[in-house]
């Protein structure tokens, strides 16, 4: 049975699509979403949880025409993933079946949607579902995390991030070309970041060793330099800061 997204931002052509794939036998669940936004929002939380995962989303059935982020390059950001969801194109223009099947889609289905066209496409996403094995993927993407900018999501890479500030249940991650609010607890990518590099330091920071520039000592207390910006260490997190320097300088 195959989990669903369906995207389209023109509310009728949505509901008619929504409607079209809860009839189909081999759909288990289906959701929808009006614009790539919100769809790399709802795929993003499906890609963390993983194929196996309650939030995991097979296919989606991507319309090309929409304000913001155009289906083809939300398709061709999902290639980055390592397991990225099957993609059907349900669209009224016949111009772009070349770009769409290049980014590997499943189907190109043209609107107005026959209910036979549309379970040829369903068929075909099931069967390559089938065919793919069941592999628990819980990062599915290490290298990037997803932000959003401007009513667009973004997929920032994780080694261009210098340091992490605690916002309550988000966090703000800074980079040389400004910084991102993420709806992530700082605890949490403490955890899936250790093994990058990034530290503790404070209740409040975390940071990457290789942003690191000075670490400065003065009269007991202990900040560094991370991209011209000063943070403290706070004094239960010294100790383990400078040895890890001292380890990653002398490569011990």
């Amino acid at each position: 049975m195959l989990r669903a997204l369906a995207v389209d931002d023109e509310r009728p052509s949505l509901e008619e699509l929504l409607y079209l794939l809860h009839a189909d036998p081999r759909i288990g669940s289906v959701e929808g979403a009006s614009d790539a936004t919100e769809a790399l929002r709802r795929i993003n939380r499906a890609l963390e949880s993983g194929p196996g995962g309650p939030d995991a989303i097979d296919a989606v059935f991507l319309d090309i025409h929409m304000p913001g982020l155009d289906g083809l390059e939300m398709a061709r950001l999902l290639t980055g993933f390592a397991r990225p969801p099957f993609v059907v194109f349900v669209t009224a223009h016949e111009g772009f079946a070349v770009q769409a099947f290049d980014l590997k889609a499943v189907d190109y289905v043209l609107k107005p949607v026959r209910r036979e066209r549309l379970a040829e496409a369903v068929r075909r996403a099931a069967e390559l579902r089938e065919a793919t094995p069941l592999i628990p993927v819980h990062e599915p993407d290490p290298d990037h995390i997803s932000v959003e900018l401007g009513g667009v999501m973004r997929f920032v890479p994780v080694e261009d991030i210098t340091h992490v500030e605690a916002h309550g249940d988000y966090a703000r991650l800074h980079t040389a070309h400004g910084s991102h609010l993420v709806r992530i607890p700082l605890s949490t990518l403490e955890e899936r970041w250790r093994t990058r590099g990034f530290v503790r330091i404070h209740r409040r920071h975390l940071v990457a060793l290789r942003h690191i520039d000075e670490l400065r000592l003065d009269t007991g207390t202990v900040s560094v330099l991370v991209d011209s910006v000063e943070l403290q260490v706070s004094r239960r997190h010294a100790r383990e800061l400078r040895d890890l320097l001292m380890r990653r300088t002398t490569g011990r």
